[in-house]
C-alpha cells in the first residue's frame, strides 16, 4: 500500500445509533438519518451511501481518463451502481456492480474510458481484491 504524498481533501463524519441512527459531517452539509435496509424506516443505509459516492467519485475518474484519451465525456453520462451486502457463511460481504452509460460512444471507446476510469478511481482501487466488483458498458 502506498502512503499518500498530498493529503486533497478529508471527509469528516460523526455516526450515532449505527444502522438506525444519524450521521453529520463536520462542515454541516450532511445531515442523514440511517436505517436498517429493508426496515422501510425513513433513512438511507451505508451501502447506498457507498453506492452513491463510488458512482460519483467513478464519474470523475472518467472524466479524467476521458481528456487523457482525447475524448468528450458526453454530458449525459451515468454510472449505475449496485452495492449488495451478503454473507459468506458466518462473515458479512459487500459486492458490487457498477453499469456505465456513455450515450453515443463508440463501444471500443467507451469500454477503453471505462477501464481506465476503474483504474484511477479511488473507490475502485480500495475495493480490488477485497470484494467481486462487476462493471458494464452500455
Amino acid at each position: 500500500m502506498n502512503a499518500i504524498d498530498k493529503i486533497l481533501y478529508t471527509g469528516k463524519t460523526h455516526t450515532v445509533g449505527g444502522r438506525a441512527g444519524r450521521a453529520y459531517s463536520d462542515d454541516g452539509q450532511l445531515d442523514i438519518a440511517l436505517s436498517p435496509p429493508g426496515s422501510g424506516k425513513p433513512g438511507t443505509n451505508p451501502e447506498q451511501l457507498f453506492a452513491a459516492g463510488w458512482s460519483a467519485c467513478f464519474q470523475g475518474a472518467m472524466a479524467k481518463a476521458a481528456r487523457g484519451l482525447n475524448l468528450t465525456l458526453p454530458a449525459d453520462t451515468a454510472v449505475d451502481a449496485e452495492v449488495d451486502l451478503g454473507m459468506v457463511g458466518e462473515d458479512y460481504q459487500l459486492q458490487a456492480r457498477l453499469r456505465i452509460s456513455v450515450p453515443g460512444m463508440d463501444p471500443a471507446q467507451a469500454s477503453a474510458l471505462v477501464d481506465a476510469a476503474h483504474r484511477t478511481c479511488p473507490y475502485s482501487k480500495a475495493t480490488r481484491g477485497n470484494i467481486d466488483v462487476q462493471l458494464s458498458v452500455a
